[in-house]
């Protein structure tokens, strides 16, 4: 990979620099189908761009790493560009300093690829409305994550604020083989739902998420319980014609399915990285309808 560092530099320095190295590796951008910005901290920079740079394997991306400093230094601009075969796309680490903490919009605006999708990430705390935020207005999708918040159910109990089309969260994203399996468990209707319970580890966002949209489709109330974790247990689900419809899982990798009358089934559901979570989304960058629902549900139960 090829790494060239630019201090105290400017948006078209650093333009430049990208068609230099492009055309000294033969890597034309038209290859490239959309604009991952990902706006973290210091700290957090070198796990964002490892997910951000192996989601890029499935979506080659031009990534833009917002990295935000100390805002009382003098105004300044460094940034450092990654290249090459084992990258696919572009990396480029922007950190700012001073007022253009505050501006990061204007920073990025002139690299953004142009006719192709803008993707906000904020894999560590993320603004109340990210459509709202200034590096949100740029993009159509803007994905946060209510796990790494400091109060993580608060922070997915108000997702609804300020909520627009193309919004969505990884505790959603973390609920998609889930979602799927109790889907399939409805293929043959077990009867109607009376009530329910979502276990999981305590401050999982992923936990009251996925009641929410449980006691949505099924027009039932679905609690949600603690456990010991890891991340989400269980989802049991109390039939009208007796017995329960369960999903449990104990080692983070393995369920069992049971349903009344029939033989309990063992299916694969194992947690997920942050990279395969990242590229999932990066698949579809139309508005997630059924997120968005859900997450005003989440809102109007009693337990937010």
């Amino acid at each position: 990979m090829t790494t060239f560092n630019l201090t105290d530099t400017t948006a078209s320095k650093i333009s430049s620099t990208l068609t230099q190295l492009r055309h000294q590796m033969g890597a034309p951008a038209v290859g490239m189908v959309l604009t991952l910005v990902v706006v973290c901290d210091e700290a957090g920079q070198y796990d964002a761009v490892r997910a951000a740079t192996e989601a890029a394997r499935e979506h080659p991306s031009r990534v833009l790493t917002v990295i935000k400093r100390d805002p009382n230094e003098p105004d300044r601009l460094d940034a450092e560009v990654r290249m090459g075969e084992s990258s696919p796309g572009e990396v480029v680490l922007l950190r700012l300093y001073g007022r253009l903490t505050e501006h990061a919009d204007s920073v990025i605006s002139p690299l953004l690829l142009t006719d192709t999708p803008v993707v906000a990430w904020w894999p560590g705390d993320a603004p109340p409305a990210p459509s709202q935020d200034a590096v949100g207005r740029l993009a159509t999708r803007r994905i946060t994550d209510a796990r790494a918040a400091a109060d993580s159910l608060a922070a997915i109990a108000g997702r609804h604020q300020g909520y627009l089309p193309g919004d969505t969260d990884l505790a959603w994203t973390r609920l998609t083989a889930w979602r799927s399996l109790l889907a399939a468990a409805f293929d043959r209707p077990p009867g109607r739902v009376l009530s329910g319970a979502v276990y999981g580890a305590a401050g999982n966002p992923s936990v009251p998420l996925l009641a929410a949209w449980l006691s949505e489709r099924l027009n039932a109330s679905v609690e949600v319980a603690e456990s010991v974790g890891p991340g989400l247990t269980e989802v049991r689900l109390t039939l009208a014609e007796g017995g329960e419809l369960a999903i449990s899982r104990t080692d983070a990798r393995l369920a069992t399915l049971s349903r009344p009358g029939q033989p309990n089934r063992r299916v694969a559901l194992a947690r997920r990285p942050t990279a395969e979570l990242l590229a999932e989304e990066l698949r579809r960058l139309d508005s997630d309808d059924v997120y968005g629902s859900a997450i005003q549900w989440l809102a109007k139960s009693p337990a937010s």
